[in-house]
């Protein structure tokens, strides 16, 4: 099959029309699950596109659903095929969060509020080798050497010929604060965050100290969006141990709402770049 077969977004193109093969037949994922002697859960990470979906799954669902037409068996066959592939993050192994890397592949835009850190699409190698060192203490030298050169890989999406990854980042004055590594670590850093904001697919504002309460204290959070209209637009929040994905429109819509409130409260584009650019003065040796 072809190489840029992205398996996440196939997963979850096929989970949505399984869920809308169910819903028109009328039942519940409870009902589905008892006629196939399989839990409830599992078919609702099916359709949720988070758990791998075999060919025999699909032949399965499409007969509780009494699908007639062979051609629509066969293209959710073959999406069920192309499901189990692997992107090219299954080179580096285990990935805590490659779901998420799986969505931001094919994501077209992403909206990123980030309170404590330099969000990982705009981070320095020597910035990021610090991070995942100060983050995670008990890390082997090889496991942080791995993380980093996927951050690394997923940040040619930003530089991509044709159609680069639109972002639009809101950083918390905290992030840029905070030193991570050191003094050299974070101006090298800083002067990156000016260059990169200059690319014009790439939006950087600053939300300062003296906003006080807004609608972002409850942390970071991600708002992924797609090109192709099957897919819904993704909150993505990250979490210690597990993370959690919004698809639901009026969730989504919520945080979309907040990130506005985010984006009207920050400093504007020249005016963050100015801020960046005096805080990497600061750290100067």
């Amino acid at each position: 099959m072809a190489s840029n077969v992205n398996p996440t977004v196939r997963r979850r193109r096929l989970g949505q029309e399984l869920r809308r093969l169910r819903e028109l037949k009328g039942m519940t994922a409870e009902e589905v699950a008892e006629r196939l002697l399989v839990s409830q859960s599992k078919i609702s990470r099916l359709e949720n596109g988070r758990r791998s979906i075999s060919q025999r799954d699909v032949r399965d669902l499409c007969g509780v659903y009494e699908v007639d037409d062979q051609r629509i068996v066969d293209s959710l066959m073959e999406m069920a095929r192309d499901s189990r592939q692997q992107g090219w993050w299954h080179t580096f192994g285990d990935i805590p969060y490659s779901v998420y890397i799986g969505l931001e592949t094919d994501a077209e835009s992403l909206r990123v509020y980030e309170p404590q850190l330099v969000t990982g699409l705009l981070q320095t190698r020597a910035y990021a080798e610090a991070l995942v060192q100060g983050a995670l203490p008990e890390t082997s030298t090889a496991e942080i050497e791995k993380r980093v050169q996927v951050r690394m890989r997923r940040q040619e999406r930003i530089t991509a010929e044709g159609t680069p990854l639109r972002l639009w980042v809101v950083l918390d004055e905290a992030a840029l604060r905070r030193v991570v590594g050191s003094k050299p670590v974070m101006r090298e850093q800083l002067e990156h965050l000016i260059e990169m904001s200059q690319l014009p697919h790439v939006t950087v504002q600053v939300l300062p100290f003296e906003v006080g309460a807004h609608p972002g204290l409850n942390g970071q959070y991600a708002i992924l969006e797609f090109t192709d209209a099957a897919d819904s637009s993704v909150v993505y929040l990250e979490g210690v141990t597990s993370d959690l994905y919004l698809e639901k429109a009026q969730d989504v819509q919520k945080y979309a709402v907040m990130y506005e409130h985010l984006r009207a409260q920050s400093l504007n584009v020249e005016q963050s770049r100015q801020f960046i650019a005096e805080r990497a003065k600061d750290y100067a040796e």
